[in-house]
């Protein structure tokens, strides 16, 4: 008998390194976060004692380990409060570049990216103290995408939505579950991700990239907006439109310039975040 409490105490003296050592695995900055499936990175402001966070998805090849090393990216949010959460994709196929699992007629993509997010949403809010209804969702390019997706099937995902230079890919969805606040911003001469979509003729696959109008015209639909914009505002190279809707919200902004993060975007979508009745 005595010899089985020996036993039983070594057992679980040996087990306890591990799981504390695992639950204090410290993550951030450089260091990426494990979670089941992928990792993500997080940079939280000076003095932080948990609050609102921007998630923002990196575009095609890229990972969150650049998103989190784009020191200006980050310091546009960290010097107004927020953490930054910035997720890795996966190669979309054995050695192909990393992508998102964006519904475009064609994936090989090997992980359900909508299931992920919520997982470090999940992660950085018990790690970190973000909280889950102050998240603002922003993207670029194929992240962008990725934005377009998560707010169509997962409205209540993100207190808001900013994606940038990305939108829907074909088959165009017709139905999404829910209103969204939304925030659009595109640069007026992208060849890249155009205005009007683009078809992309791959070595495996054809696919097209949605109408921005066609999508933004869903939108309206899905938050029950009026048909035409409420205001229109044209300064500094920039254009914005804004809809009044019975639910959600809708903005898009244009920019002169290409595929690309126009300056100041970043205080352009805290400013409107930040303006929205929650």
């Amino acid at each position: 008998m005595l010899s089985r409490i020996w036993m039983l105490l070594i057992a679980g003296l040996l087990a306890a390194p591990t799981g504390a050592a695992e639950e204090a695995a410290p993550c951030g900055g450089e260091t990426p976060c494990p979670i089941d499936g992928g990792d993500y990175h997080l940079a939280l402001p000076e003095g932080w004692q948990g609050g609102p966070a921007v998630m923002f998805l990196h575009g095609y090849g890229s990972s969150g380990a650049k998103v989190i090393a784009n020191t200006g990216l980050v310091g546009a949010f960290s010097r107004r409060g927020y953490a930054v959460i910035a997720p890795s994709g996966l190669p979309w196929a054995e050695g192909k570049p990393a992508d998102w699992s964006v519904r475009d007629g064609w994936n090989t993509y090997p992980r359900r990216d909508l299931v992920f997010l919520r997982d470090v949403l999940a992660d950085a809010t018990e790690r970190a103290g973000v909280e889950p209804d102050q998240l603002l969702l922003s993207g670029f390019s194929r992240g962008g995408s990725m934005v377009w997706d998560a707010a169509c099937q997962m409205p209540e995902f993100a207190a808001a939505y900013v994606p940038v230079s990305g939108g829907f890919w074909l088959p165009m969805v017709r139905d999404c579950k829910g209103p969204v606040k939304l925030l659009h911003i595109h640069g007026f001469t992208d060849k890249v991700v155009p205005l009007e979509g683009r078809v992309i003729q791959g070595s495996v696959a054809e696919i097209i990239q949605a109408d921005i109008w066609e999508g933004l015209q869903l939108w309206r639909r899905e938050n029950s907006c009026r048909r035409n914009a409420a205001d229109h505002q044209i300064e500094d190279g920039i254009w914005r439109k804004r809809w009044d809707c019975e639910a959600g919200g809708l903005e898009l902004i244009l920019h002169k310039g290409g595929h690309g993060l126009p300056k100041g975007w970043s205080t352009m979508a805290l400013d409107w975040f930040e303006s929205l009745e929650r």
